[in-house]
């Protein structure tokens, strides 16, 4: 019988990957390994100092290897959270080794796929281009109208406008080898319409007959930036809506912007996440919200 009414589970675990740090990751995803080398590795815990003094780990052994991807970590670790006790599933959850995905020559045939677009459907095209365009400063490489099908594609994507050939042709073979581009669907009649038209998936009850909160797969579109605060001071005098600030929720540094149809777009830095003490809403860097998902 557990004894200790704040330790929540109690794990030896042996594992052959590593762990990345990364601000997505919650606090209590166990762990990652630092400083690798042939002879030594450094446990440390991912997550806000107040939660990391909850946790001990003891027996750590590491097992040493030339190869990074070979290296094994047997550990036990003892988790202690006072704050917010999880479920066992929760904490039992190991995350699936995907190291081989980095590793290695793309399958045969591959080699020159692009990732190129994105697709979403807007209401209004004109303020959507204005959007993208004006506030996020992309740029319109191509577009095709189908009267015949009652709708238009219009593509854009954050490249300067002296690399947008002139020729419908070449614009079209340009825009298909531009990585990254986003796919604005106007469906025409669409901008008669009143409210918003189209449901984002984040908890979103738009189109949905009985009102309900649809719990969707698509989260936000992302750009990153050199410096967050100072994109977010830009898009506040722009006159953008906020859905996080840079300051709030869990996640400091990093911030959400809608679109004129309510998408959410993430605002990322190009280097360190780092917070400032306030951000352009006046929100402080200490205290605030926890983590939201923004799925539910």
């Amino acid at each position: 019988q557990n004894k200790d009414p704040l330790l929540i589970s109690s794990h030896t675990r042996t594992y052959n990957r590593s762990y990345v740090a990364h601000p997505h990751i919650p606090s209590y995803r166990i762990l990652h390994i630092m400083r690798i080398s042939p002879i030594s590795a450094t446990a440390a815990i991912v997550g806000a100092a107040s939660v990391a003094s909850a946790f001990q780990i003891t027996n750590t052994r590491v097992a040493s290897s030339p190869s990074f991807a070979s290296l094994t970590c047997t550990h036990t670790i003892n988790q202690r959270n006072a704050q917010r006790p999880r479920s066992e599933s929760a904490l039992d959850m190991a995350s699936p080794d995907v190291s081989r995905f980095m590793a290695g020559d793309r399958p045969d045939g591959t080699q020159d796929f692009v990732m190129q677009q994105t697709m979403v459907r807007v209401k209004n095209p004109q303020k959507s281009l204005e959007f993208y365009c004006d506030v996020l400063g992309f740029k319109l490489v191509m577009y095709r109208e189908f009267p015949q099908w009652e709708f238009n594609v219009y593509f854009v994507a954050p490249v300067d406008a002296v690399h947008i050939p002139q020729s419908p042709e070449e614009q079209w073979q340009y825009c298909m080898n531009l990585p990254g581009c986003i796919e604005l669907t106007w469906n025409y009649g669409s901008e008669t319409q009143d409210g918003l038209v189209y449901n984002t998936g984040n908890a979103d009850s738009t189109g949905v007959a009985d009102g309900s909160s649809v719990k969707g797969g698509f989260g936000h579109l992302g750009i990153t930036v050199p410096d967050v605060y100072e994109a977010c001071e830009r898009f506040k005098e722009l006159g953008c809506t906020f859905h996080k600030s840079p300051n709030s929720g869990g996640m400091k540094g990093l911030a959400f912007v809608k679109d004129p149809d309510g998408y959410l777009i993430e605002v990322l830095p190009q280097g360190p996440m780092t917070a400032k003490p306030v951000d352009c809403m006046g929100v402080e860097a200490e205290g605030g919200e926890g983590y939201k998902d923004n799925s539910k």
